[in-house]
């Protein structure tokens, strides 16, 4: 049986990749990712490109694959490698929420004020143990997040880039790739849309 959205013919490479990087590291992998992004910036920041590179997900080790992007931390290294608006990040509320550690409100005000967010994936999900969790609807009444405080941290940091609601459940008699469900991604965007409106005009931006 094929499950929606398996790819059967990446799967049978899995062992063959995960002999692969074993040897590299977090540390290693970290280097490669600093090679790439100190090659690619001039280019980048001559053409107006900004890169933004998306948090592990989930922010820990799986199959004993190395992780780089997994809470602030991670981030602020990353920054460092070529400090530049260009060198920013994908702030996805799931991936770093999914660790109960991140301050994720912290992180959104602490990047987004600085400029270096111009993509936000902004989902739910629902812990059921201080590990386990499951995606949920976008509502915060759904989940373990704050979508309220998640949006106003974005609006109060003066983030000016683009939002999506990332995944979405199969709902209504729907059956596409899981995890990217149209109607629920649909209510998901009419959510945080009417949020930020409601945000926006309580605080007006002097």
């Amino acid at each position: 049986h094929k499950l929606p959205g398996w790819e059967p013919e990446r799967l049978a490479h899995l062992a063959e990749l995960l002999d692969a990087y074993a040897p590299l590291g977090e540390q290693g992998l970290a280097e490669n990712f600093k090679y790439f992004i100190q090659a690619i910036m001039p280019t980048c920041e001559a053409y107006d490109v900004k890169m933004a590179v998306h948090p592990d997900d989930p922010p820990k080790s799986l199959f004993g694959l190395p992780r780089i992007v997994k809470d602030a931390d991670d981030m602020r290294r990353i920054e460092a490698f070529h400090d530049s608006p260009y060198n920013g990040f994908t702030l996805c509320t799931g991936s770093l929420g999914e660790n109960r550690q991140n301050d994720l409100i912290g992180i959104i005000r602490e990047f987004a004020g600085r400029d270096k967010v111009p993509f936000a994936q902004v989902r739910n999900i629902k812990f059921t143990s201080d590990v386990d969790f499951h995606e949920s609807a976008h509502l915060s009444s759904y989940g373990s997040l704050d979508m309220y405080e998640v949006m106003k941290a974005f609006y109060e940091s003066g983030f000016e880039g683009y939002v999506r609601p990332d995944h979405g459940r199969d709902i209504w008699g729907e059956r596409r790739r899981p995890g990217y469900g149209l109607h629920d991604r649909a209510l998901g965007i009419a959510y945080l849309s009417g949020l930020w409106e409601a945000i926006s005009k309580a605080n007006p931006r002097r």
